[in-house]
């Protein structure tokens, strides 16, 4: 079934210190799944008999408590004292390669080298191509890999050097976790399109693309790394507890953080770029309510309901905000969520569409028959789990159906890391922006978005300018190559 989200990008993870390094990044990954359901991997630094640095890895396809279900795997196999780990959604790279699942290992001049990556390097053909013509050989179709290339042929001396010079060649969105035989770095680009954070477990240091995924860990959330700068963690940092850092570019950068981390791809306990997601979630309702409010038309009760799970804090803050505007409404679960979907024996076509959506959501007809309900989604993408979803809804004879989305109308596609389909194939960009063509093709009686003034309203204090609205309105903050999208290596 074709979803109606975005994808997610990817999660890292990574700790540095730590005797149980590989557990602790489990549980980070854990905590950080709705970030990338495909694949994930986890690599351990330890030491031989002869006291060198071995590099351990595992990873597979699949969540990750199917990868590491055998608890051998982490006490056995992943041993030492720091470790990285990612979970993975394809949005460079075939997404049927094993060899495309992260981290990824090399072992170069200045010893062994991993690799865990968030984002979209929107500039990787490019660079790939001058490396192939250089003599490189790439293992992976990943744009990652290109890092590895970059850092193992710089000329420098200095590891610390070698990712900085290598970092600074890149276009586009990245939060990178890379562990050596003696450091951990955590690197952010210079726009902070993506989050990435710092904690401290006991006298340990942890790295991760959310803070929740410090929570699992009982971890201290202590900052987050600022766009543009180069986190550096090794034995003198757990000796001093002071992290150490440089800058990628002595000149700042105006930040263009997704402001769809807040909308959608973000866990709601998380605090990403300043603030926490569950009262920006919460604001957008609120902002959604005063601005395209629902009023049944005979005086009664309406109801209020979310698609679960990513809408559930808005649709909180959008009823409300009405019944703080005088507007008779109860917030009710209309919808229940199956968080056990296995793979659906139907035929494609519309048959495993509408079986998909059963599948998925089940309605509570006595909440919703005969009722005013008001649907609170986060966003549309392609239009077509949302259409089944309100024919669902319609079977259970409600008296009307609204639809109302705290986010614009999606017209264009992401190159930062979001994996949202070609224009030709999102709803807007068909309907042309019309959303009364939208309403038409939803079957919904009413259908309102926020604006993109509205959206940025909820950002106000913290400066619309610092974030990225491409995908609404189609200004790219970077320059772009526009026929770099998802499987652009796949011959």
């Amino acid at each position: 079934m074709l979803s109606d989200k975005p994808k997610c990008h990817c999660g890292v993870f990574g700790v540095f210190g730590n005797s149980n390094a590989s557990v602790k990044t489990y549980y980070g990954l854990h905590a950080l799944q709705h970030r990338g359901q495909e694949a994930c991997g986890i690599v351990t630094k330890s030491l031989n008999e002869k006291n060198k640095s071995v590099f351990n890895l595992h990873k597979g396809e699949g969540l990750v408590s199917e990868v590491f279900s055998d608890s051998k795997i982490l006490h056995d196999v992943l041993i030492g004292n720091s470790a990285i780990g990612h979970n993975r959604y394809s949005t460079t790279g075939s997404t049927e390669s094993i060899k495309n699942i992260q981290p990824f290992v090399v072992h170069y001049r200045l010893g062994n080298l991993a690799i865990a990556h968030n984002g979209n390097i929107s500039n990787a053909k490019i660079l790939r191509d001058e490396l192939v013509n250089e003599g490189a050989i790439f293992q992976t179709t990943s744009d990652t890999e290109v890092v590895l290339h970059l850092i193992a042929r710089s000329k420098l001396d200095d590891q610390v050097a070698q990712i900085k010079e290598a970092l600074q060649k890149l276009e586009g969105a990245f939060s990178i976790a890379i562990l050596t035989d003696d450091k951990l770095f955590a690197a952010r680009d210079s726009y902070g399109f993506r989050p990435l954070c710092i904690g401290k477990k006991n006298n340990s240091f942890i790295i991760a693309s959310e803070t929740c995924a410090f929570d699992i860990n009982t971890a201290e959330f202590l900052r987050e790394v600022e766009p543009g700068e180069i986190v550096i963690i090794d034995d003198e940092v757990i000796a001093e507890q002071k992290v150490k850092s440089v800058m990628l570019r002595e000149d700042k950068f105006e930040q263009k953080h997704c402001i769809f981390e807040y909308i959608y791809f973000s866990r709601p306990d998380s605090f990403v770029f300043g603030n926490n997601v569950d009262k920006m979630r919460r604001r957008l309702g609120k902002i959604l309510a005063s601005k395209h409010p629902v009023i049944d038309k005979d005086g009664e009760k309406l109801i209020v309901i979310s698609v679960p799970d990513s809408s559930n804090t808005c649709a909180l803050g959008y009823q409300r905000q009405l019944e703080k505007d005088g507007i008779n409404s109860k917030l009710e679960i209309g919808l229940i969520r199956s968080h056990y979907i296995g793979r659906t024996f139907i035929q494609p076509g519309q048959e495993k569409r509408e079986v998909g959506v059963r599948i998925k959501f089940n309605i509570v007809k006595g909440v919703l028959e005969n009722r005013t309900v008001v649907i609170v989604d986060d966003s549309v993408v392609r239009g077509t789990t949302s259409k089944q979803l309100v024919k669902l809804i319609r079977s259970a004879d409600p008296k009307e159906i609204h639809f109302r989305i705290s986010s614009p109308p999606i017209m264009h596609p992401c190159y930062y890391g979001m994996d949202f389909p070609s224009r030709e194939e999102l709803v807007a960009n068909k309907c042309e922006g019309d959303i009364s063509k939208i309403k038409d093709y939803l079957g919904v009686d009413s259908l309102e978005y926020l604006t993109l003034d509205e959206l940025l309203s909820c950002v106000e204090e913290d400066g619309k300018e610092n974030f990225c609205t491409a995908c609404f309105s189609g200004v790219y903050p970077t320059e772009v190559d526009f026929t770099f999208k998802k499987d652009i290596y796949e011959q």
